[in-house]
């Protein structure tokens, strides 16, 4: 009886060490690796730019004696997530700062019932004129300011860059006498509009409804009914949020990136970040005069000759910067 157990036992032992993975005992997979951080701490972090508690920025000062340019770096996550800290992970804001670009990262507000997207637009505003405000202190070219990021980032970035100056001379609140306006925008992956009316004219109203999901919704804009939203208040906020078409011939030049060579409309990430949001940004800088660069694969188009092929690139021309 021994024998046999012991026979069993070897027999067992060989079937598992050549049954398939799944069967064998293997070692728990591999935890991922770290991402390793591609510029160092803040020279100042957590700095406070408005009342909020999320108005929160970082500052990274280049090397200079004399004033640099700056490039706000402002990060993505639909406006309900995300953190300024995924500027220290960004290979741009890395060349950035290699090249004497003084680099800031912010906060912002996210999406709430009492934050409406309005408010996290201006957040992004005061942002910029904060930073203004502090050109002396932090050794800033006041008119050599850039702003980019991907997604949700993008399309603040182009926001700012195609709104008109929200700057008020008379304001008691010195940041608030600040310009808003940029010296260029990036934008990697944008939106081309935070009106959802926009948005159905673009992809049509059965897809918007389908796979808008909760951005489709009034109360992202501060209103309580679709009725309210396309009301005549609705309209002028949502003209407000409709940046593509406040688009004119004196805004900054944008780099538009919408590498994604995918037209499918199945998912609302697939909605969000359809090239076409781009090809819609490019089609009315044309038609405005306003120098762009576009790189949109599923529509062909790609820089011109002698243009800038990078955002890398397109940031150092735009700012007077060798590379």
């Amino acid at each position: 009886m021994k024998t046999l157990r012991w026979l069993f036992a070897l027999v067992v032992a060989g079937a598992l060490s050549r049954a398939p993975a799944s069967f064998a005992q293997t070692a728990p997979p591999a935890a991922p690796p770290a991402r390793v951080a591609l510029i160092p701490l803040p020279t100042i972090g957590d700095v406070a730019y408005g009342p909020d508690a999320k108005n929160r920025l970082d500052f990274w000062r280049a090397a200079s004696t004399r004033p640099t340019p700056v490039v706000i770096f402002i990060h993505g996550g639909g406006f309900v997530a995300g953190d300024k800290a995924e500027a220290r992970f960004d290979p741009q804001v890395s060349a950035c700062l290699n090249a004497g670009i003084s680099v800031v990262s912010l906060n912002y507000r996210f999406l709430s019932a009492n934050t409406p997207l309005p408010a996290i637009l201006r957040d992004g505003a005061r942002a910029v004129q904060f930073v203004r405000s502090m050109a002396g202190a932090w050794n800033l070219d006041r008119s050599r300011v850039a702003a980019f990021g991907e997604s949700a980032g993008a399309s603040l970035s182009l926001w700012l860059a195609f709104h008109d100056d929200l700057a008020d001379p008379k304001s008691a609140d010195p940041v608030a006498r600040e310009s808003t306006r940029l010296t260029c925008a990036g934008a990697k992956a944008p939106q081309c509009s935070f009106d959802p009316v926009r948005w159905e004219m673009l992809f049509g109203a059965d897809v918007v409804a389908r796979l808008g999901g909760t951005y489709r919704s009034p109360t992202n804009l501060g209103f309580a009914t679709d009725a309210e939203l396309r009301g005549p208040a609705g309209a002028a906020v949502r003209a407000d949020c409709d940046f593509v078409g406040q688009i004119t011939p004196d805004d900054p030049p944008v780099f538009l990136d919408a590498s994604g060579r995918s037209v499918a409309l199945t998912t609302t990430n697939q909605l969000l970040h359809h090239p076409r949001h781009a090809l819609q940004l490019h089609i009315h800088c044309r038609d405005a005069g306003l120098a762009d660069v576009a790189i949109i694969p599923a529509y062909d188009i790609a820089p011109a000759a002698g243009a800038p092929q990078t955002l890398r690139e397109f940031l150092f021309r735009q700012l007077g910067v060798a590379h």
